[in-house]
């Protein structure tokens, strides 16, 4: 790989956004319709249902997987976010109060991380003439959070809904164009999860085909336990 001409320090889009909080819900999203989908396809198929039943159950867990992911994306983050600014908030109060042991706290964890005393002092001391950027520093120091750069609950919710739509509706292609064969689904469902371990690999800079190939397989697992229980459901109603 040649060398950077540029430094990335000095690109200001060097880095992706990682707290939008759509590239989590989107993931999840997409792998859960495929794995859920394929995994009830595999099921029912397993049990001997006709074409017909297939699609409709598969269309079922479609529509109420994809309102389950949306909801349950949009509670989750908004409680993460009323949790973070409860905090920010008690945080938000102890420097209006006490903005000497709050300096002092700073000071306390930046010398434990080897920076100079002096140095931490007068930063201190800076930072507690700006009560808004002490704030950001205290949040960032004390609870791992940025106040100002929190994810929005219904950019989750919607990544969640429609990825996992789109997930959910491959392993259901060959059916809503007229073939009958479970395996056939049951392929193109498995080329789906490939291309979706592949395309996560693009964002974390990882081997495309291994991230490809984990997800193949822990999509295959789930499909062969629901196909056994299926078969053997099937077989025992028969």
């Amino acid at each position: 790989m040649p060398p950077e001409r540029t430094p990335a320090a000095l690109d200001p889009n060097h880095h992706a956004d990682v707290s939008g909080g759509w590239l989590r819900a989107a993931v999840f999203g997409a792998m859960d319709g495929l794995v859920t989908n394929i995994a009830l396809i595999a099921g029912v198929g397993g049990g001997g249902v006709p074409p017909r039943s297939i699609v409709l159950t598969g269309v079922a867990g479609l529509v109420a997987g994809a309102i389950s992911m949306g909801l349950g994306e949009y509670t989750s983050v908004r409680t993460q976010n009323e949790q973070v600014a409860a905090e920010v908030a008690k945080e938000r109060r102890e420097l209006e109060r006490f903005p000497d042991a709050e300096a002092h706290e700073l000071v306390q964890t930046w010398t434990s991380r080897g920076m100079p005393r002096e140095v931490a002092e007068e930063v201190a001391a800076v930072l507690k003439r700006d009560p808004d950027e002490a704030l950001r520093f205290h949040a960032r120091e004390e609870l791992g959070v940025d106040p100002d750069e929190r994810p929005s609950p219904w950019v989750a919710a919607w990544s969640s809904f429609v990825c996992f739509s789109v997930g959910a509706v491959v392993p259901l292609l060959p059916y809503l164009l007229g073939f009958e064969e479970l395996w056939l689904a049951l392929g193109v469902g498995g080329v789906g999860l490939f291309a979706a371990g592949a395309l996560v690999a693009r964002f974390t800079r990882r081997s495309w085909w291994g991230s490809g190939l984990r997800q193949l397989l822990l999509g295959a697992a789930a499909a062969g336990a629901t196909y056994v229980i299926g078969s053997l459901i099937g077989v025992s109603a028969g």
